[in-house]
């Protein structure tokens, strides 16, 4: 008899993974404790996979891929490590907790009515599409530390994935006009710039991740905390102490400033979102 307590120190149910966290971290524990052995590589991914399609991705670190696998029983739908978490050390990832709430349609459930009803998501999965030419796309890109690349596909592909769910029937709202102000904000950011040096990407909830480099990453922080300001005392704001205080030594420059006022976002209000 085993008994099984999970704790998540990410919010549950809001998007952020917390499904596949806990699955993978079942997984890894139980074949730790039973001595089990994989049959052939990747067998625990396939395990994982059945309690949340996103935790076979989990059980490494880097970047993970899932590969669709032919077979009827799903035996070959696992994960595969593309790159292992030392491939890219300069990566960074500001995570804005936009709602800590449960969402009101699960992924599972989400998902289940987008097959059934939207003809997008078909056309987007179907073998050879685009899901599987952005893959080949970004797995270059990430292999060879290419930000403009893997950052562009990884906008793009978060905006496709949620304009299937717009095209699911009944349409399925993850995002919220805070998560939409963040994509405007990213974006200007970009512009300013004059490049891709920050990426943002949902999944199915409101908040977002924002991949960028070691080298912009207090500059980025910075900028999502003039818009985003924590109503509360600031320590607990951010999550990350020593890079909240980087951020808050860092002067933005005007015309920065500027260009991500014409998006609309006011600099506030306070309590928005928590990092």
């Amino acid at each position: 008899k085993v008994h099984v307590s999970s704790m998540n120190t990410f919010p549950t149910a809001a998007g952020l993974a917390s499904s596949a966290a806990g699955y993978s971290a079942l997984v890894k524990c139980l074949s730790v404790v039973f001595c089990a052995e994989e049959g052939y590589e990747g067998e625990l991914s396939t395990i994982a996979r059945q309690g949340s399609g996103s935790a076979c991705r989990s059980l490494q670190g880097g970047f993970v891929a899932w590969r669709m696998g032919s077979k009827e029983d799903g035996s070959d739908s696992m994960a595969e490590q593309i790159c292992n978490e030392n491939h890219w050390p300069e990566m960074r990832a500001v995570i804005l907790v936009i709602s800590d709430l449960k969402k009101d349609t699960s992924s599972t459930e989400g998902m289940g009515t987008s097959v059934a009803t939207s003809e997008l998501l078909g056309f987007r999965a179907r073998k050879g599409g685009i899901v599987d030419k952005r893959m080949e796309i970004i797995e270059k890109a990430y292999k060879e530390r290419d930000f403009e690349t893997f950052g562009r596909i990884t906008m793009q592909d978060s905006n496709q994935f949620h304009a299937t769910c717009l095209d699911t029937y009944p349409p399925i709202f993850y995002m919220n006009d805070t998560s939409k102000s963040v994509i405007k904000i990213v974006h200007a950011y970009n512009k300013w710039k004059g490049r891709v040096a920050a990426a943002y990407t949902f999944d199915a909830g409101p908040n977002a991740v924002i991949y960028c480099l070691e080298d912009v990453m207090d500059e980025v922080l910075a900028l999502m905390l003039q818009y985003y300001p924590g109503k509360m005392f600031d320590g607990d704001y951010v999550s990350n102490k020593e890079a909240w205080k980087r951020a808050k030594g860092i002067d933005l420059d005007e015309g920065l400033l500027k260009e991500c006022d014409s998006k609309g976002r006011k600099r506030g209000p306070k309590g928005d979102v928590k990092m």
